[in-house]
């Protein structure tokens, strides 16, 4: 079932689609559940909140947050970034000297300028 997979701060990269299917799944959830007489589970009630949250700050830096936007954690941002520079075509293939020696930690810095950062839940991730 869609959206049946918890999402935590601990992901390294999130889909904005992931996010709006849990909570639409959550909620759901949670009107199914207080139907029914039963209280909602406390968890799942404060990943919904948590969600919402990260939804209510992220998607006006977005204009792409309904059909899919990354969001990046900040521990894991240096590796995005070799990742894209190697998608675009940045880096050569062969990965030879000179590449080899790039400053990521300034690379990283220059590509954020293009990024917003958000909380999710105390965790930093970019969006763009």
């Amino acid at each position: 079932m869609k959206g049946d997979t918890e999402i935590t701060n601990s992901t390294d990269v999130i889909d904005s689609r992931d996010i709006i299917e849990r909570i639409e799944y959550l909620e759901d959830l949670k009107e199914r559940t207080e139907l029914e007489g039963d209280p909602f589970d406390e968890d799942e009630d404060a990943e919904l909140t948590n969600l919402k949250a990260v939804t209510d700050e992220a998607e006006g830096y977005s204009g792409d947050w309904k059909y899919g936007s990354q969001l990046i954690r900040d521990s894991y941002f240096e590796d995005y970034a070799q990742e894209l520079a190697e998608d675009i075509g940045a880096i050569p293939q062969d990965l030879g000297w000179p590449c080899t020696c790039i400053d990521w930690g300034r690379a990283v810095d220059e590509l954020k300028v293009d990024y917003t950062c958000v909380d999710f839940d105390g965790v930093e991730y970019w969006i763009r």
